[in-house]
């Protein structure tokens, strides 16, 4: 079997975000991997780590790649990214449903179209999920 090369690759910072959310690495655990689940992504493995005074790092590892986020509480800023390969798992939809999670105040991005020769930077269309609980 011959894979595509192709991958999308989001990244996000995100300002304005509550202390209490950004500071709560198992809380944000639960949320990207729901979030690795919503755009259809299959979760390999799970790493979180919450450091001491604040913040957070949360990676997941997905069968297509990975989504992360790492945190500045004291900033109200995160740093969110996620790159997948292929054509059937949309990262652009596990950062818009971290965004839901986060609400920031300000968020800017940048997709990266990879594996095609020349990367590709361009604008992602930005949509915050409705997040059904």
């Amino acid at each position: 079997m011959e894979y595509s090369t192709f991958g999308r690759h989001v990244a996000v910072d995100a300002w304005g975000v509550d202390f209490d959310l950004l500071n709560n690495a198992e809380a944000l655990q639960s949320q990207m991997v729901e979030a690795a689940e919503a755009c259809g992504a299959t979760v390999l493995s799970v790493q979180a780590k919450q450091f001491d005074p604040q913040g957070a790092t949360v990676l997941v590892l997905l069968s297509e790649s990975h989504l992360s986020i790492h945190t500045y509480p004291e900033k109200g800023f995160a740093a969110l990214d996620c790159y997948t390969c292929g054509e059937t798992v949309d990262p652009q939809l596990a950062i818009d449903y971290m965004l839901a999670v986060l609400k920031p105040t300000a968020s800017h991005a940048k997709k990266l179209v990879r594996g095609m020769g020349e990367l590709q930077v361009v604008e992602p269309v930005m949509k915050q999920a409705e997040l059904v609980k």
